[in-house]
């Protein structure tokens, strides 16, 4: 999948404008920090497992961690993460640009993790490794086409 293509989604929700494109690699949550100027908390990365009946995207912030009882508890199977092979065929995108759009029609369950609620704004990719977008947690629910917020990480509750 292309910027091109995430561009073209998001123009559906008048947010095409925003999307940063970087000289430099953004295909980890150090590196599109780094980009951003950022704390890598912010990062919305998307991780993608298998699913019951097709795949999991979920997307957290970047100091989250799944939180494997949680994890289970929620979708009903352990988490087991796809291979990048599997990535690419199941979403479009390549590792390092895994974003929830421009998805196919079907297959794909996108859930937003509460790590990311504690922001007024992250960064998700946009279908390449050197690509991210500003939204509020709202607007990214809404453009993701997201099924629901779930808790199913940890390590990120260390706010004091």
């Amino acid at each position: 999948m292309s910027i091109e293509a995430v561009r073209a989604y998001l123009a559906d929700f008048g947010l095409d404008g925003r999307v940063i494109e970087f000289n430099v690699s953004s295909a980890t949550v150090a590196l599109a920090a780094e980009a951003l100027g950022c704390d890598g908390a912010h990062i919305a990365k998307s991780l993608t497992f298998h699913g019951k009946t097709g795949t999991i995207l979920l997307v957290a912030a970047g100091d989250a961690r799944i939180d494997n009882a949680k994890f289970k508890s929620q979708f009903g199977l352990k988490a087991k993460m796809l291979t990048p092979e599997e990535v690419i065929a199941a979403t479009g995108h390549a590792v390092g640009g895994v974003c929830p759009f421009a998805l196919p029609e079907t297959g794909v369950e996108v859930w937003l993790d509460v790590s990311l609620r504690r922001f007024e704004t992250v960064y998700p990719a946009c279908g390449t490794a050197s690509s991210a977008i500003p939204l509020d947690c709202e607007t990214l629910y809404r453009a993701s086409g997201a099924l629901g917020w779930v808790d199913v990480c940890r390590g990120w509750e260390t706010e004091a």
